[in-house]
C-alpha cells in the first residue's frame, strides 16, 4: 500500500507532466496562428504593391478632374471589399487559434480533475477518522474552480462569436456602402 505522500507525489509529478504538455501545445498553436498571420500579411502587402501602381498609373491617366473623381470611387469599392475581406480572415485565425486553445485547455483541465478526484478518493479511503469536512472542503474547492474554469471557457467562446458577428455586421454595412446606387 502506498503512503499518502508517495501518492502526492505521483500527483503532482503527472500534473506537472500534463502542464508541461498543455504549454507545449499551446506554444505550437501560438505559433501556427502567428505564421497564419504573417502569411495573410504578406499576400495582403504583396496585392496591394501591385494594386498601387495600377492604380497610380489609372489615377495619373485621367484627363480631367471628373475622369479622376471616377477612377478614384470606381477603386474605392474593390478597397474595401479587401480590407472586409482582410479582417474576416484574421477573425478566421483568430477564432481558429483560441478554438484550439480551447480544446487543448478543455482536454487538461478534464484530466487534471479525473487525477485530483481520484486522489482524493484514495486519500480518503485511508483517511483518519473525523477528516470527512476536511475532505468535503477540498472536493468542493475543486468543484468550485471547475465552475469557474466553465465559466470563463463560455465567456471567451461567447467574445469570439461577438467578434465575429461584428466583423460580418461590418462585412455587410461595407459591402451595402460600396454597392453601386441603383437609380429610381
Amino acid at each position: 500500500m502506498f503512503s499518502f505522500h508517495e501518492k502526492f507525489a505521483e500527483a503532482t509529478k503527472a500534473h506537472f507532466e500534463a502542464q508541461l504538455a498543455l504549454l507545449n501545445t499551446l506554444t505550437a498553436k501560438t505559433f501556427e496562428g502567428v505564421e497564419k498571420v504573417i502569411e495573410l500579411n504578406l499576400n495582403a502587402a504583396k496585392a496591394s504593391m501591385g494594386e498601387s501602381g495600377e492604380a497610380t498609373k489609372q489615377l495619373l491617366s485621367a484627363k480631367d478632374p471628373q475622369e479622376f473623381l471616377n477612377i478614384s470611387a470606381a477603386q474605392a469599392k474593390p478597397q474595401a471589399e479587401k480590407a472586409a475581406t482582410y479582417g474576416r480572415h484574421l477573425a478566421g485565425i483568430a477564432s481558429g487559434t483560441q478554438a484550439e486553445y480551447t480544446r487543448a485547455a478543455e482536454a487538461q483541465v478534464a484530466e487534471t480533475s479525473r487525477r485530483i478526484n481520484a486522489l482524493i478518493d484514495e486519500v480518503s479511503k485511508t483517511a483518519p477518522a473525523g477528516s470527512e469536512n476536511a475532505i468535503s472542503i477540498l472536493k468542493s474547492v475543486i468543484s468550485n474552480a471547475n465552475a469557474g474554469y466553465e465559466q470563463l471557457t463560455k465567456n471567451a467562446k461567447q467574445a469570439v462569436a461577438t467578434l465575429e458577428a461584428n466583423l460580418n455586421n461590418a462585412s455587410e454595412q461595407v459591402a451595402k456602402a460600396t454597392a453601386p446606387k441603383s437609380k429610381k
